[in-house]
């Protein structure tokens, strides 16, 4: 072999090396993990190209270097075709992975927790200030209208208490339309097998009463015994006169105390006044109220008082109530 073909041999070689340590050294770049120390969120926006977020990226210091991964993305041009939203960027992440998750559009997701007991003007607040939902201008009217397609003309105890998790910018409405058929589902099926002989006429009525009982007690086992006292005063045609029905009534009057005079003034809520149940729910209540609602326990008790510290003492006579309530709220 002559010495010409020996060293056009070696050029060969030499290049062929330096190829392979170039391409391997900008393989090496697509699998660096990102330069972060904790979990970031990263949004892409319209208008972002890949290329130009791996400019971005690397001008932030979360890419070392992003020449390798434009190589990667000539190669395999499905890697440009990114996806607008917001997404969670982990150190383990390589570059790589990086633009896998922006072309998968897995979003990160936010939450927020609904509460039970609460009402519809509370959640509102609750949604209205969480920094990750957005609200438009006509929040308002399709709330009204949602409203006025349900029983009772109004999302009042509509929607299920839960916990709802949600992409970065998602209208308040699309959490509350989830939240309302949520609700719709779980209390239909509560009715579909529900006691026999309950006296409600309607799901509604079970909605109603299950917002009461919601309100009445935090204590998660007292819920179906204060439904069965509900249900013996509705068979026996006696007013409920629960305060927070009274409470609900009196609107921004009521100033966190209930005085006889607001035990006597009517209102359609004013279950001190008026028979049988308030015309919506006063709440919005959870499934294990519903559940209590449709399922309350067989007792003869009529009453209950407050002890003080979160339950109640249950009597069945008049007599017993009323020795109760002296041992209970008058020394108070």
């Amino acid at each position: 072999m002559g010495k010409f073909v020996k060293s056009l041999l070696f050029l060969f070689i030499l290049v062929g090396l330096l190829v392979a340590w170039v391409m391997a050294y900008f393989n090496q770049q697509v699998y660096d993990p990102l330069n972060i120390s904790s979990d970031t969120v990263f949004r892409v926006d319209n208008g972002h190209s890949a290329k130009g977020i791996l400019n971005r990226l690397k001008a932030k210091g979360i890419l070392k270097e992003n020449l390798g991964l434009k190589i990667r993305l000539k190669i395999e041009p499905e890697l440009a075709q990114i996806k607008v939203g917001t997404y969670l960027l982990t150190p383990s992440m390589t570059g790589l992975d990086l633009l896998q998750l922006l072309v998968s559009g897995k979003e990160k997701q936010f939450s927020v927790s609904l509460v039970e007991g609460l009402r519809l003007r509370d959640w509102l607040l609750t949604l209205k200030s969480h920094p990750n939902l957005t609200s438009n201008a006509n929040l308002q009217g399709s709330l009204r209208t949602l409203g006025e397609s349900l029983p009772g003309g109004s999302l009042e105890g509509w929607l299920l208490p839960d916990t709802y998790h949600f992409v970065d910018q998602t209208d308040i409405f699309e959490v509350i339309l989830r939240a309302n058929e949520s609700m719709v589902s779980y209390l239909q099926s509560a009715w579909e097998n529900r006691a026999i002989d309950l006296p409600y006429d309607t799901p509604y009525q079970g909605l109603i009463m299950a917002s009461i009982i919601e309100k009445e007690t935090g204590v998660a086992e007292e819920r179906p015994r204060i439904a069965g006292v509900f249900v013996n005063r509705l068979r026996l045609n006696m007013r409920l006169q629960t305060d927070p029905t009274v409470i609900y009534g009196m609107g921004d009057n009521f100033d966190g105390n209930i005085r006889r005079k607001d035990l006597r003034t009517p209102t359609p809520y004013n279950t001190y006044v008026i028979k049988g149940l308030p015309p919506t729910p006063i709440a919005m209540p959870s499934k294990l109220a519903i559940d209590a609602a449709f399922h309350p326990i067989a007792t003869e008790e009529l009453y209950f008082v407050s002890k003080g510290d979160g339950s109640h003492k249950f009597s069945a006579t008049l007599q017993e109530h009323n020795t109760a309530v002296r041992k209970y709220q008058l020394k108070k």
